[in-house]
């Protein structure tokens, strides 16, 4: 059994020989090619879809595939050229119509021979890599109907006549144009660019340029922004209607260049209209709508910047040096807020909060602020008429908005320093003399210039407010112990300042009535009894006094003076009438301060409570002064010669200047220190911006002091110049 052979079993197809009828081939195609000719004469529903499907898959399973195709291609290109010539001979408006319809005609058909021909589209196409039935009825359309040498040129301009009657406002069938751009698009993508968009933007262009050419010339520059928003408004709404949306962004930059882009130069430069007009006539929509499209063009948003720049920090250049707006200081930071307020509202509403545009902003006032070496004292005398008077009867959140306006304008100052100088003086004004509206207001603001500025800044500022404290309880102890014994003399308020904490003078101190000296003495005795090593100094300077008065007729007032008023006025009970050399002797009041306190008292109209002989506005040495015994006012108590913020007189103004220049002198030379300590050897230009750098949050260091500042502390055996260069400086510990 083992050695019979092994045999191998194949068990094969049945071969069935097939005869084909010689003709099957052409009978069968004569079949599909009549149903073909039915379904594009409108008459399908004779026919039987499942024996044309079937006689179908029965050609190309006997492998007359071919055949099938070759017949395809040749019965849809005689019916494409028949309705060819159907849309070449249709006339005027119904030529698109003819062409839709026979469009729509060649889609139906072409489906429902896709569906006959489905078994040759899955199996003898993609093994003989033809085109697709669905895809080759659309090329065939494309080459005998769209690319018709009758057709071509008379389709595009049709449509392009079209878009140009509704650019000029007339009414057309977008309905149609939809149907006939979405076929180009069927055909192919290359077809719609090709034989429609590329023209299409071509002939947009020279429209635009035209356009815009001519609304240039007759328009201002906000009418033609409008037209130029409604045109590109225009073009994407026709897009949505009857275009490719991939032809947005292409035809908007058409517009963008030809309406904006070429003539934005001209539209912010036009005369009486342009930008420097729109901002200066607070046009805010013109100016958002400029805004809005320049952002679309490259180069746009820069071109409107410049331009805004240039024409704030002109108009602010003229704003602060300005002798007529330098007159009032609080008028003067007024207009700089009202300018403010103005830009950041047009950045605001139109230019959408933009940046770039507030840094532009910030940068130019901070320019043009710090032209005027008076703009600190300016800022501060702007506070202190607010703080005085200016924000009675306003709201708690109303008085912090305009705190954070004056913080703002605090900001772009170059010299803090000279800020807190002149704040510190006005402060201290109105804290010793009660005029300050609200304490709460005066500590916001320190709080916001410590945020800003740092414990440092505000520390002395913070110091002042607390002796105020101090005193009132000091005056309660006083008062307290001696009272009993004071009652039938004058009352005393006593502010007990810290020397470091206020901006005190060094004053000569003047000759006190004897009834108020002899009760200084008092308070001194009870002050330095209570408090140990330390030293009392009168401001006699600083004070005030309210008097009582009887003028001629028994008629009586309060009269609120300063306290070298009061000594002036304090002779006359003793005396009808005294010459200026005699009351200078008997007060020894400094000759400056005399003068303006008698001023004061015989001058003013309505505070006249001296005469004056000769009767001038000046007070000259040989004037003697008497009671004016015919002074009158309505009001029982008279305010005369209160203390008021002023700017400044020029000397006053040297005086600041050097006490300023003065108290930067260890503030450079501690920055010196500091970077020196960390760096151990540096040159000189490093130094010069380290330290600059590092004190700008207060003032702008000058380069000259910085180098007089070195050479001081190599005096002192704080640095040393290298000995092989010269610009080194090394650290002596």
């Amino acid at each position: 059994m083992n050695n019979q052979k092994k045999r191998n079993f194949q068990i094969e197809a049945f071969k069935h020989k097939v005869v084909v009828d010689p003709k099957y081939a052409d009978k069968t195609w004569k079949i599909i090619e009549h149903a073909i000719h039915q379904i594009y004469s409108h008459n399908a529903s004779s026919l039987s879809f499942e024996e044309l499907y079937r006689n179908a898959y029965n050609m190309v399973l006997h492998k007359f595939g071919e055949k099938l195709y070759s017949g395809l291609v040749s019965t849809m290109t005689f019916h494409l050229q028949e309705m060819s010539k159907s849309v070449e001979a249709a006339q005027g408006g119904s030529f698109l119509e003819e062409l839709n319809r026979k469009w729509t005609d060649h889609n139906k058909a072409l489906q429902m021979i896709r569906d006959i021909l489905m078994y040759m589209d899955r199996t003898f196409i993609p093994s003989t890599r033809k085109t697709p039935v669905h895809e080759l009825g659309l090329n065939l359309w494309s080459d005998n109907v769209i690319h018709s040498s009758k057709i071509q040129p008379r389709l595009l301009n049709t449509l392009l006549e079209l878009i140009h009657r509704e650019r000029t406002a007339e009414v057309i069938n977008r309905g149609l144009m939809r149907n006939i751009v979405k076929m180009l698009m069927d055909i192919g993508p290359s077809v719609y660019q090709e034989d429609f968009e590329k023209p299409f933007l071509e002939v947009s262009a020279h429209f635009y340029r035209a356009e815009s050419q001519k609304f240039i010339e007759c328009c201002d520059c906000g009418d033609y922004l409008k037209k130029a928003e409604m045109r590109l408004n225009e073009e994407i709404e026709r897009v949505s209607h009857y275009l490719d949306t991939k032809s947005e962004a292409k035809i908007t930059r058409v517009v963008e260049n030809e309406m904006i882009a070429n003539h934005m130069l001209r539209l912010v430069h036009m005369e009486n209209s342009g930008l420097v007009n729109l901002l200066l006539d607070d046009k805010y929509e013109d100016l958002g709508r400029m805004y809005s499209l320049f952002h679309r063009v490259f180069n746009g948003l820069s071109t409107i910047r410049d331009v805004m720049t240039a024409h704030l920090r002109e108009t602010g250049k003229q704003l602060v040096t300005d002798p007529e707006k330098l007159k009032d200081p609080v008028e003067f930071v007024q207009c700089l807020l009202n300018e403010k307020d103005k830009y950041d509202k047009i950045i605001g509403s139109s230019f959408n909060n933009d940046k770039t545009f507030q840094n532009a902003l910030n940068s130019s006032f901070e320019f043009f602020i710090n032209l005027n070496p008076r703009s600190p004292e300016y800022i501060s005398l702007y506070v202190d008429d607010k703080l005085r008077k200016g924000l009675k009867g306003v709201s708690e959140e109303e008085i912090d908005t305009i705190l954070d306006k004056v913080m703002m304008l605090f900001r772009y100052l170059q010299e803090k320093d000279v800020f807190e100088k002149y704040y510190k003086q006005h402060l201290a004004k109105r804290l010793l003399s009660g005029k300050t509206i609200s304490d709460d207001a005066e500590r916001s603001l320190i709080v916001k210039l410590k945020t800003e500025c740092g414990y440092q800044f505000t520390s002395k500022l913070e110091g002042m407010f607390t002796d105020m404290k101090t005193s009132q309880d000091t005056m309660q102890g006083f008062y307290a112990a001696c009272g009993s014994e004071l009652e039938d003399g004058p009352a005393l308020v006593v502010q007990v300042l810290t020397t470091g904490s206020w901006p005190t003078q060094s004053s000569v101190s003047c000759n006190l009535p004897s009834e108020i000296s002899t009760l200084c003495e008092r308070f001194r005795s009870y002050y330095l009894g209570t408090h140990t090593g330390r030293r009392l100094t009168w401001q006699t300077n600083m004070g005030s006094a309210d008097l009582k008065a009887t003028f001629g007729k028994g008629q009586k007032h309060e009269l609120n003076v300063s306290t070298y008023q009061m000594c002036v006025l304090m002779l006359f009970n003793n005396s009808e009438g005294l010459s200026y050399k005699e009351i200078e002797q008997a007060t020894e009041i400094p000759s400056s301060d005399l003068k303006r306190c008698l001023q004061s008292l015989a001058c003013v109209k309505g505070k006249n409570v001296l005469k004056k002989e000769p009767m001038s506005k000046d007070i000259g040495e040989d004037d003697t002064f008497l009671v004016n015994d015919k002074f009158t006012s309505k009001f029982y108590k008279v305010k005369i010669g209160t203390v008021v913020a002023q700017k400044e007189s020029e000397p006053e103004k040297q005086e600041t200047r050097q006490r300023v220049e003065e108290d930067r002198k260890p503030q450079i030379e501690a920055a010196i220190v500091r970077i020196m300590k960390s760096r151990r050897l540096l040159d000189h230009n490093n130094i010069i911006t380290e330290v600059t750098k590092q004190l700008q949050s207060r003032f702008l260091a000058n380069p000259g002091e910085i180098k007089k500042r070195l050479e001081s502390l190599i005096e002192r055996d704080f640095l040393e110049r290298d000995d092989a260069d010269r610009k080194l400086y090394r650290y002596l510990a």
